[in-house]
């Protein structure tokens, strides 16, 4: 079976403003899409995926009854496979992937190849199916056991607005983010990938503590008396306070206190660099240096962490594109979709 149409199938990538190490414990998040984005060209039909990308050397090739992800290579392959083998397509997939989302760097690069390989290959269904759909796709792919705030962002993003997620009940409620405002990520220098950090021993801790304590995203700071062991208590303190900042966050976005709202974010690094523990020296260094600009509101690490990006929010222009090994001003954006559809000629 193939259809003739041709296939434009788009996911933007993600930057989280607050709301770190929250998701996989069904806690709060405030992330915003980005413009830059995962796009896939082609055409359905045939008995597999098979996909080039102007960023691989290696094309990903996966059949259509793949079963393990043992032997899939290259890397990237594995993330193609892993929504094939959870959607089950019935016809595969020829085309290109070009991505503007830059890898190893906590803006959900991942993700959004997820989300674009799925609509590229039809899914037809909810918002919220599709981003677990990519969720379990990617721990089919890596073996981290993320949340689902990154699948979620990149589907439900709306211009204009940041969204809050609260990742129990899977609900999005999009905020207007101020005009007067930039957010500007910007690259450490410092690469990272979550398979070769100490993502999963995190989560594996936060279970540690709600065997002790019950759910982390219903646990109040007197829940931490309860915890003996000083790391699982840090880490639970860290998930407790960060819920807390989100809610308060969004509060003071929404009452235009703009310095209140960054000092909050300046607070959210301290707790993911001592309490988390999953910062390192060289990105604090770089948090500090932009904290003491001018105009800037405040600044932490953002996403998996152990090294990547830094978002700021700042007065308009407060930053240039001096810092770091890359800066980007990025905007709210529109979620995945399938954006053109025309009969090939």
């Amino acid at each position: 079976m193939t259809d003739s149409t041709q296939i434009r199938a788009i996911a933007p990538g993600r930057v989280n403003i607050i709301g770190d190490h929250t998701d996989f414990t069904g806690g709060l998040v405030f992330p915003m899409a980005i413009a830059h984005s995962v796009v896939i060209e082609g055409t359905r039909g045939g008995s597999e995926v098979r996909l080039t990308s102007s960023s691989q050397n290696e094309p990903a090739v996966v059949q259509l009854d793949i079963s393990s992800s043992h032997d899939i290579s290259p890397n990237w392959a594995r993330y193609v496979a892993g929504v094939v083998a959870e959607m089950r397509p019935p016809v595969g997939f020829t085309g290109h992937v070009t991505s503007t989302v830059p890898a190893g760097a906590g803006l959900s690069s991942s993700a959004a190849l997820e989300i674009a390989v799925a609509l590229a290959l039809g899914f037809d269904g909810p918002k919220v199916e599709l981003a677990q759909l990519g969720r379990r796709a990617e721990h089919w792919a890596s073996g981290v056991p993320c949340g689902i705030m990154d699948q979620l962002s990149s589907v439900c993003g709306q211009a204009g607005h940041a969204l809050m997620i609260d990742c129990h009940a899977l609900t999005v409620d999009p905020v207007t983010l101020p005009a007067d405002v930039d957010i500007v990520v910007i690259h450490s220098g410092q690469e990272r990938t979550l398979a070769g950090s100490g993502y999963a021993d995190r989560v594996r801790q936060c279970h540690e503590v709600e065997a002790i304590i019950g759910p982390l995203r219903l646990a109040s700071f007197d829940a931490l008396d309860a915890i003996e062991d000083a790391a699982l208590k840090r880490r639970a303190r860290h998930v407790i306070s960060e819920n807390s900042r989100v809610r308060l966050f969004a509060a003071a976005l929404a009452d235009g206190e703009l310095r209140i709202a960054g000092d909050i974010m300046n607070d959210s690094h301290v707790s993911l660099r001592d309490d988390y523990e999953t910062s390192t020296p060289h990105v604090d260094a770089l948090v500090a240096a932009l904290q003491a600009q001018p105009g800037v509101y405040g600044v932490r690490i953002t996403g998996g962490g152990f090294g990547g990006c830094v978002v700021a929010m700042t007065q308009p222009g407060a930053l240039d594109d001096s810092w770091g090994s890359a800066t980007w001003h990025v905007q709210p954006a529109q979620g995945a979709r399938v954006e053109t559809m025309q009969p090939l000629l």
